[in-house]
């Protein structure tokens, strides 16, 4: 009699993190390219627009489809190199892991559902004319929120300088959590965005992603029996 053994197959390679880091950096470098009153103008066209469209009422802005797809767009617009490279280096640190265990097509989801409602109730608690929300800020915070709902008491390994050398150390994922968010509060106040973090799409994202893990706790732990061939 013959019986089956479940093989364990080695995890599928995560592309979706990797390539959307590709296209935050792509697009920066593209806008980077462009004179200062293009960039303006493409910020003003794809941003999302806190007191929505000028001369329009609140009905009429939502009307409006780009008015939806700017929540999206805007997750590709960044301010600054320190803008930019904050929210990559933790989509990187957080999203690869968090990938391995949801898969690319759900981190896709997570991403760009986060992002944009994290940015559609930054839109909503703002409401300012003059108010642009722009980079991928709100869905890196869901992306962290899903790690942290998914890995409670992770630690994760980093290189930390130590004078000439550097060191690999396992720190709590807490604490990198922590980390991230002071520096928040320091790129808020260097380069050309001066005080405008917009923190409603922080917290929102951050709370999307950890509802969303709950949420998809079945529907991994599948995935994971089916990956490992049970």
């Amino acid at each position: 009699m013959f019986v089956s053994v479940p093989v364990r197959s080695g995890a599928p390679p995560r592309w979706a993190t990797p390539l959307l880091s590709v296209l935050l950096w792509a697009a920066f470098v593209w806008a980077l390219s462009r004179p200062d009153a293009w960039q303006r103008a493409l910020m003003l066209e794809w941003g999302a627009l806190a007191g929505g469209i000028p001369g329009a009422g609140p009905w009429e802005t939502w009307t409006d489809p780009q008015q939806w797809a700017r929540l999206v767009t805007a997750l590709f617009l960044h301010a600054d190199w320190a803008h930019l490279l904050g929210n990559l280096v933790f989509l990187l640190i957080f999203g690869l892991p968090a990938e391995r265990v949801m898969g690319p097509w759900r981190f896709l989801a997570l991403f760009f559902f986060g992002g944009a409602l994290a940015n559609l109730f930054a839109v909503l608690v703002i409401g300012a004319p003059d108010r642009l929300i722009i980079g991928a800020s709100g869905a890196v915070s869901a992306v962290i929120g899903a790690y942290l709902a998914l890995f409670p008491r992770a630690r994760l390994g980093v290189v930390v300088p130590l004078g000439l050398f550097l060191e690999f150390v396992r720190a709590p994922a807490s604490l990198l959590i922590g980390v991230w968010a002071a520096l928040q509060i320091v790129f808020a106040y260097i380069g050309p965005a001066f005080g405008a973090v917009a923190w409603a799409a922080h917290a929102a994202g951050f709370l999307f992603g950890i509802v969303f893990a709950i949420g998809s706790r079945g529907a991994i732990a599948r995935r994971l029996r089916r990956m490992q061939g049970y």
